[in-house]
């Protein structure tokens, strides 16, 4: 992975966000959904945000948070890259080097995980992307949707091709982070349940509810698993999924006291 420290191109964003990260650097990473070369350039930038902060601060000494709001795999062609890539800097983190990193479940690695315990589970899977996981993995998928015994063999070979520290980093993953007033979650929240009687499934799955009404939980949820074309910065929400495997541009928010700054990394024509 490449780092070169020359000052980001970042665009303050304009929405009336109001919150404090407790005085830590908060990255808010958005879905990357198995694009490995927009990832390491957004993780570039990342790196010469932070370093530009800490020339400007020079009595800044904490780590800063690097959160990944999940759907790392499926539709990009490097679900297998992307893995391998935040577990590395997962580990890094766990050894007290580079920024601390949490790790956050999408749907999709919940739907992986699901393929590992039910074969019958495939079929809808590779829909909705899981074909080009399971290739990134070496896994042959079965014609057309498959019979049971097809993919009964395809998840044999996907549980022997899946290396034993990517399915534990899989599993690990977290439902949510908290820093300070930011709420960090895949796809949301329910609104007007306490946080700590939400669903795993809407934490996971919401949409409409939590998109279209106020959560009302005192905390900026920040989230993705929505694609837009732009990045929402509202006084209750964040949106970073812009759409990766479809518009080329992957996004992360920085958070401080200070008014949220959006970072992406694209590409200027998809293959």
């Amino acid at each position: 992975m490449r780092f070169n420290f020359l000052r980001p191109k970042a665009r303050p964003a304009t929405g009336p966000v109001v919150a404090s990260t407790g005085g830590r650097v908060v990255y808010a990473v958005g879905d990357i959904h198995g694009y490995l070369d927009l990832l390491d350039d957004l993780l570039d930038t990342i790196v010469r945000d932070f370093a530009y902060l800490k020339e400007r601060e020079p009595d800044r000494k904490d780590r800063a948070v690097l959160v990944f709001v999940g759907d790392y795999v499926d539709r990009g062609p490097a679900s297998r890259g992307v893995i391998e890539r935040v577990l590395a800097l997962k580990t890094l983190s766990d050894q007290g080097s580079g920024f601390e990193v949490r790790a956050l479940m999408g749907n999709h690695e919940q739907t992986l995980l699901s393929f590992l315990d039910t074969p019958e589970a495939g079929a809808a899977w590779v829909e909705f992307g899981g074909g080009e996981t399971l290739a990134s993995y070496d896994v042959v998928r079965p014609p057309g949707r498959g019979d049971a015994d097809s993919w009964r063999d395809v998840q044999a070979q996907f549980q022997r091709n899946l290396p034993a520290d990517h399915l534990a980093f899989l599993r690990a993953l977290e439902l949510s982070a908290r820093y300070g007033d930011y709420l960090f979650v895949h796809a949301g929240v329910r609104p007007g349940v306490p946080l700590d009687r939400q669903e795993p499934e809407d934490l996971l799955w919401i949409r409409n509810d939590f998109l279209s009404l106020p959560h009302r939980l005192g905390c900026v949820v920040v989230h993705g698993h929505t694609p837009d074309a732009e990045p929402f910065i509202g006084p209750d929400r964040i949106n970073i999924d812009t759409g990766a495997y479809a518009t080329g541009v992957l996004t992360a928010v920085r958070l401080t006291e200070s008014p949220p700054v959006v970072l992406q990394a694209r590409k200027s024509r998809r293959v």
